[in-house]
């Protein structure tokens, strides 16, 4: 009987001590739980206002590129470019500053119809 009772002292005893241990080394570690917190909320906040910066800039791409493509489609109010004439006036342009490249070559230049 004395023997059961040691083995669950001793058992109660090394519980309460790895408990005790435990305890303490948690409340260490606890101070840093604000700290994550307030780490965590800065950036979300961050994230949120680059988000909406980087949303900003892509509205003002957009509305750019719309801007150009309906220069290229209507220039000066005349009737639109078709794919193919415009197809064409990249390549000559490409063509035009290749030549360029490859110095003394005379640059094409075509009107518009």
């Amino acid at each position: 009987m004395f023997e059961k009772a040691d083995h669950i002292m001793a058992t109660y005893v090394d519980a309460a001590e790895e408990f005790g241990r435990s305890a303490k080394e948690f409340q260490q570690h606890v101070k840093l739980l604000p700290q994550a917190l307030n780490a965590y909320q800065q950036a979300m906040t961050a994230s949120a206002e680059l988000r909406a910066v980087l949303d900003n800039a892509d509205e003002t791409l957009r509305v750019l590129m719309d801007q150009l493509q309906q220069a290229l489609s209507a220039p000066f109010g005349k009737p639109g470019l078709g794919e193919r004439e415009l197809e064409t006036l990249k390549a000559e342009a490409m063509k035009a500053s290749a030549g360029s490249l490859g110095g003394g070559s005379i640059g094409v230049v075509r009107t518009l119809p």
